[in-house]
């Protein structure tokens, strides 16, 4: 199974470009990771790049998905720590570790009964934590710890990939906001111009003085004037699009 790494995580990296965003993709990184270790096991992934807060999660199964959430209540357990650290967190029994007693507790409580956490790196840098959750005591010796580490080492094109085509969204999604905003404001431009017999800066000015006095958002206003005057909204499509 080990050796199928790289394989996998190439049709991974393939996949990745017919995938709805970043959380699916986390999510098969998830199950693969899970999968990968050892059969049985659950797998939770939280992306914090440069110690922001986190941007994204996503869990193997709804088992993860609880202990994940146990750490949130707790305020403490190896996902937390390892996002503070970037160093790896073990646990080898939930019940008797003296250490995040709190999480262990709820943990046991769940079933599960150890866990590992290591840090993902993407671009050479700590991007996130993945841990690993098993049903039994001690299920993280060296061979598990081992796959665990060289999947993680593996996972950081895919998961740089990710992050990269995740950002480009972003700033597509901004891009065209603003493009549709700017032709809002210049069709309001346009009526204020007209009824006021005054130059696009003057006609500006006028928008932002009443934008300022009201607390109204320049857009908001300008689809306000747009509406009055069309007896429509304005039409909120960038070009290019279709529609």
């Amino acid at each position: 199974m080990f050796s199928d790494v790289q394989t996998d995580l190439a049709e991974l990296q393939g996949a990745l470009l017919k995938s709805d965003g970043l959380e699916q993709f986390l999510h098969e990184l998830a199950v693969l990771a899970a999968r990968t270790v050892e059969d049985g096991m659950s797998c939770g992934l939280a992306l914090r790049p440069r110690g922001r807060p986190p941007t994204a999660s996503a869990c193997s199964d709804p088992l993860a998905s609880a202990v994940d959430q146990a750490q949130d209540q707790a305020g403490e357990g190896p996902t937390r720590q390892v996002l503070r650290t970037a160093r790896p967190a073990r646990v080898h029994d939930t019940a008797t570790h003296d250490r995040w007693r709190r999480f262990c507790r709820q943990a046991a409580e769940l079933g599960i009964r150890s866990c590992y956490a290591l840090p993902l790196m993407s671009a050479g840098e700590p991007a996130g934590a993945l841990a690993l959750y098993a049903r039994r005591p001690g299920a993280f010796g060296p061979e598990q710890a081992r796959r665990a580490e060289e999947f993680a080492r593996q996972a950081q094109g895919a998961l740089t990939l990710a992050l990269r085509m995740a950002s480009c969204a972003d700033q597509n999604d901004q891009l065209r906001s603003s493009i549709v905003s700017r032709a809002v404001i210049d069709q309001a431009l346009g009526v204020i111009m007209a009824t006021e017999h005054c130059p696009q800066d003057k006609a500006f000015a006028m928008l932002r003085s009443v934008s300022q006095n009201t607390n109204v958002k320049l857009r908001d206003l300008a689809a306000t004037i747009v509406t009055r005057v069309s007896g429509e909204p304005p039409r909120l499509t960038a070009p290019f699009e279709d529609g």
